[in-house]
């Protein structure tokens, strides 16, 4: 890589270090493994940043690199991770009713990996269905019937009724 395009990728990845952790936690929820998904996402990134730089939107093509690295992962068995910790979770994003969004995320955790990216990408991350469909590589519809999906079995890990999409949000963001 030439040093102008090194230039670019460290500051690219110095401007998006944040906001590609904070999706990571929000898809794993456990900060030692998100770091870990966003280290192999940044890494692929670094590989491939000639192809990158061309992409049409940048931050959609990493975001979509990291979704990709966690479903990969996902399918991984579990002798494949290892998770040694002395010390209980820290939450990244103290303040509000603590409670209820550790609850909340401890449900979203639960939930089958394609439907929490969904849920993740369309209520924390804010995103509409259209992207949420092209970072996947799947039909709006499907989006759609996976955020249903999604929901339900939110609604029925929480054993709530009435279970709204604004409640995923206010919980589960900053």
């Amino acid at each position: 890589m030439r040093p102008d395009e090194e230039q670019d990728y460290v500051a690219y990845v110095t401007a998006r270090l944040p906001a590609l952790r904070r999706l990571s936690y929000y898809l794993c929820k456990d900060e030692h493994r998100a770091d870990d998904l966003v280290q192999s996402t940044i890494t692929r990134l670094y590989v491939h940043w000639r192809r990158a730089r061309e992409a049409r939107d940048l931050h959609r093509y990493v975001d979509k690199m990291l979704v990709r690295t966690f479903l990969n992962d996902q399918r991984l068995g579990w002798w494949t991770r290892v998770w040694l910790t002395d010390r209980p979770r820290e939450l990244p994003c103290p303040g509000g009713d603590m409670e209820t969004k550790v609850v909340v995320h401890d449900a979203l955790a639960q939930v089958p990996p394609r439907q929490r990216v969904v849920l993740v990408l369309r209520f924390l991350c804010d995103l509409p269905v259209t992207e949420v469909a092209e970072l996947l590589g799947c039909s709006a519809g499907n989006v759609k019937s996976q955020t249903a999906r999604g929901l339900a079995r939110l609604r029925e890990l929480l054993d709530l009724r009435e279970f709204t999409v604004e409640e995923v949000g206010e919980h589960g963001s900053r």
